[in-house]
């Protein structure tokens, strides 16, 4: 059935639509009570945007497992968590290990890296399977310090086994960063037993809070460098950067109203249950592969329903480019979807799609419904036809 005048959603690998309206609530109650500035003033308006950072930062520790809420630091988004985490670890000389999976916002760093004295190992990456922990084995250097790779790709839905990889990591010595922007919220993560060193994840996606809003798990005792020195709140007499966390990353004033969202917005994912909600997202995906499976000149690029995948479906129609395809879901059937590169020309590489301008991609969320599924396979038998 195809819906009229009413937008489907189903772009969440971008940001996620609509939030849970406890997280509008709590952005607002914040903005209304709890505007002073965190950490920097004892007056009562400062000292509620305190409670409200520390709030969101042990509902962050909790999800992911850290052993401490002094292990979360907050960022803006992913991107720069991602940043913080490969140019803080990594010098010249030193070598990095990734996949040919990986967005832009690693992608880039470490090229920039490269391009200042360290090396760079980007291991072929089956688009089905994802980085095969063998492969890291052989690719270990003398100087390799860092493993970096996205846990799902936010092309191809790929799953990686990053337990695998934290363990091989942990086993020899090597620093481990997971990039969590498709799976924080939607996929039970252990930074304890899957033996994570970083783990960079955005707010504004499964975890359903909003944009300006992310953060990096730095396991107590894995050393990085500041890429910003500043405004701590905190020993403000010297000028040396505080060196404990969080006040060593977190300089200048954080997000207060959109930590308050991200924390209504784990609060929602926990009471809802994050097994219950990949359960939910599973079952929307396989509907959604399925039903393309089934209308001819309609290609998946990615790992079918059999396997085990993220909510991302990369799509091509013979009778449309992909942004002739986005364009028309949009104007005549209001369902919201991404065409193009989508900020990973390495992983659109890997799939042979990226001389051809990438993808439709298709992201349910764990707000959608199986009508919004039936409703954009509908459509997209029209579009087949163009």
């Amino acid at each position: 059935m195809i819906r009229q005048n009413q937008m489907i959603y189903l772009d969440n690998a971008a940001t996620s639509f609509p939030k849970p309206e406890s997280v509008c609530l709590a952005v607002d109650k914040a903005m209304r009570e709890a505007c002073g500035n965190p950490g920097r003033s004892g007056h009562r308006l400062s000292l509620a945007a305190g409670r409200l950072v520390e709030e969101a930062r042990l509902l962050c520790a909790n999800l992911f497992h850290a052993r401490s809420a002094n292990e979360i630091i907050f960022t803006h988004n992913a991107t720069a968590a991602l940043n913080l985490g490969v140019k803080g670890a990594v010098g010249p000389g030193d070598h990095i290990i990734t996949s040919t999976l990986e967005h832009n916002s690693v992608a880039r760093p470490l090229y920039y890296l490269e391009q200042a004295g360290a090396e760079v190992t980007k291991i072929p990456t089956d688009i089905h399977n994802g980085l095969d922990p063998d492969d890291v084995k052989r690719a270990l250097r003398p100087n390799t310090k860092l493993v970096v790779c996205a846990h799902i790709s936010n092309v191809t839905g790929t799953v990686s086994d990053i337990a695998a990889i934290g363990s091989f990591c942990r086993q020899n010595g090597l620093l481990f960063m997971a990039d969590a922007a498709q799976s924080a919220g939607a996929a039970p993560i252990d930074v304890q037993s899957m033996n994570i060193d970083l783990l960079a994840f955005p707010g504004h996606k499964g975890l359903l809070g909003p944009q300006g809003t992310g953060g990096l798990y730095i396991r107590e005792g894995v050393r990085l460098n500041p890429l910003i020195q500043g405004g701590t709140g905190s020993r403000s007499e010297s000028l040396l950067q505080p060196e404990d966390p969080p006040e060593k990353f977190e300089s200048g004033t954080l997000n207060t109203p959109g930590l308050a969202g991200l924390a209504a917005g784990i609060r929602f994912l926990l009471e809802q249950g994050i097994n219950e909600i990949q359960r939910k997202e599973n079952t929307l995906t396989k509907r959604l592969i399925e039903g393309i499976r089934d209308i001819r000149g309609i290609h998946i690029i990615g790992p079918g329903p059999d396997r085990r995948r993220g909510s991302v479906v990369s799509i091509r129609l013979d009778a449309a480019s992909p942004g002739e395809a986005a364009l028309m879901l949009d104007a005549a059937f209001g369902i919201a979807v991404r065409s193009g590169l989508h900020c990973a020309s390495d992983a659109h590489r890997a799939a042979g799609t990226l001389e051809s301008g990438g993808t439709v991609r298709i992201s349910p969320g764990c707000m959608n419904t199986l009508e919004d599924i039936e409703a954009c396979l509908a459509a997209l038998r029209i579009c087949a036809l163009a």
